[in-house]
């Protein structure tokens, strides 16, 4: 009864966004991973682009709070009220039939880190918790066929985590991880605004630098942005003009070390694969592969072509999504071919 009637749910419980893939309906929910809860009392104000809102803009009595930092649970408790009320949003009536739970970590997480998710999952309502790969998912989401014998390469860059996996049968023949992603892109823009301009800006105005002008290879037009922030010097608001030039001199630093870890997991792949993945290229997904430019570096520091996914943002809910399907028809398969 419960496997006919109730939902499956693929989630990407990601540092910046979570997104919900529902069975039959796709990706029904997008919203970035905050609460605001009132101080003390610890009940949620706002949860998800209303709570993102208030970030850094709150009266004394009220936090706004990112309760997952590079990529895992930093506050249990506001993790599982984000969880429960973003389920509520998208199935009503799924406290009286619960539903089974995919959820998308990386790999580098630690044991304690990976029971933390399934815990929150759990207490936020779940019927069944599964936890998979984010590069794996992401490789699901993104249609490519790991099932069969040959090398795929996966670079998928989040909010928190970059991991890259080579996949070949279904399995994780080589991962590297490191927690580095979108975020670090953000705090470097805020660190050279500072250290150059004597300029305080927030998370929110670097993210928006680097969304509109952010980029990792030089580009024929030089394009800017005014930005609003604190005078390091004398306190008073200050106004700013910065160039794509300046920005992809901040963001020299996080970008090096991803390539470096696409590197050094090329480096580890077994040849024959490696021969898969010079023919078939490198595929990105998360937000931050989003960075203008940053395909091409990583074609041109590494000699593979990379290439961006379709639907970059959606891949490791999607590929959450379809984990029961995807496991069930390979299952069959591999039934068939054992007998004939």
């Amino acid at each position: 009864m419960f496997g006919r009637n109730s939902s499956d749910i693929g989630v990407d419980l990601g540092t910046c966004n979570t997104l919900i893939y529902v069975r039959g309906k796709g990706i029904v929910l997008n919203e970035p991973s905050v609460v605001a809860v009132e101080r003390g009392t610890k009940r949620v104000m706002a949860v998800g682009a209303e709570a993102k809102r208030m970030l850094w803009k709150t009266p004394e009595n009220i936090i706004a709070i990112r309760p997952l930092r590079d990529g895992v649970i930093a506050d249990l408790e506001s993790t599982e009220k984000m969880i429960r009320y973003f389920i509520s949003r998208v199935l009503p009536r799924y406290r009286f039939i619960k539903p089974r739970m995919v959820i998308g970590i990386p790999s580098c997480i630690t044991e304690v880190e990976r029971r933390a998710v399934e815990e929150s999952a759990y207490k936020a309502g779940a019927r069944e918790v599964h936890v998979i790969e984010e590069s794996r998912a992401a490789a699901i989401g993104a249609d490519i066929p790991i099932w069969e014998p040959a090398g795929h390469m996966v670079c998928d860059i989040g909010g928190g985590t970059t991991e890259i996996s080579v996949i070949s049968l279904g399995g994780m023949v080589v991962t590297n991880a490191i927690r580095l992603g979108g975020d670090e892109f953000d705090e470097a823009i805020i660190k050279h605004v500072r250290s150059i301009h004597n300029l305080i800006i927030g998370e929110q105005t670097a993210e928006r630098l680097k969304i509109e002008i952010g980029n990792a290879s030089p580009d024929k037009t030089i394009e800017k942005v005014e930005v609003k922030g604190t005078d390091a010097i004398t306190g008073l608001p200050r106004r700013l003009e910065i160039d794509s030039v300046e920005v992809r001199e901040a963001l020299k630093d996080p970008i090096t070390q991803i390539i470096d870890e696409i590197k050094s997991t090329l480096g580890k792949t077994p040849p024959e694969l490696a021969a898969d993945i010079v023919e078939r290229g490198i595929v990105m997904t998360g937000g931050g592969s989003l960075l203008k430019g940053l395909d091409k570096l990583i074609s041109r520091e590494t000699g593979v072509p990379a290439f961006i996914a379709d639907r970059p943002l959606d891949c490791v809910a999607l590929g959450a999504g379809k984990y029961f399907d995807n496991a069930k028809d390979n299952t069959k398969n591999a039934y068939d071919s054992l007998n004939g």
